[in-house]
């Protein structure tokens, strides 16, 4: 497995009002705003760009776009698909003398890590990914991304049979329920009596 810096990033997000009936148990909400370059003027510290009762704008700076090459499958799903997007795994932390606020806990381009995300029940949100991270991307996909070669299923017709434990199996007319003598209801008389 080797590793790839693609850029550095910085992660905005954003706190604002809820709208429409929503609004009666929750008077505002955290989202994904914008996953931007990396500049210097951004410092390395988190910060508040913007405060206001209604709407507030957190900067988190210094953040390693890392591509893996035993994960080119999930870069390529992403590239493939109608809009390549940036995942951002973030998480709603509180201080004693703050509010709660959503706090980046990762990003990545692959649908892989979006999904174990998921599946661990975090917090993953997108925004499309720029043309210029698209194109490098694809350059690294193309460099990495070996599909698998889809073999030909037997037909079932086919497959021998086997039990619940993978033993082999056979399939018998024979009635093996009956005990001696025939057995079953029908050897019974009509007060249910041999």
């Amino acid at each position: 497995m080797s590793v790839h810096v693609l850029s550095e990033v910085a992660i905005l997000m954003r706190r604002e009002p809820v709208q429409g009936p929503m609004a009666r148990w929750q008077s505002h909400r955290w989202v994904l705003a914008d996953v931007v370059p990396q500049e210097s003027g951004f410092g390395t510290e988190p910060r508040c760009l913007r405060l206001t009762d209604e709407e507030a704008l957190w900067l988190y700076p210094q953040w390693s776009l890392e591509l893996f090459s035993d994960d080119a499958e999930g870069y390529w799903l992403n590239h493939s698909s109608p809009t390549p997007c940036f995942f951002v795994m973030w998480r709603l932390e509180a201080s004693e003398d703050q509010e709660p606020r959503a706090v980046p806990q990762s990003v990545s381009l692959s649908y892989h890590d979006a999904g174990r995300w998921l599946d661990a029940q975090e917090t993953v949100e997108t925004v499309p990914a720029s043309p210029e991270v698209v194109a490098r991307l694809q350059a690294f996909t193309e460099a990495f991304y070996v599909p698998e070669v889809k073999r030909r299923q037997r037909p079932q017709s086919f497959q021998g049979l086997t039990d619940r434990f993978g033993q082999p199996a056979s399939v018998s007319t024979q009635d093996k329920r009956k005990g001696p003598g025939g057995g079953g209801r029908a050897g019974l008389d009509a007060g249910g009596k041999a």
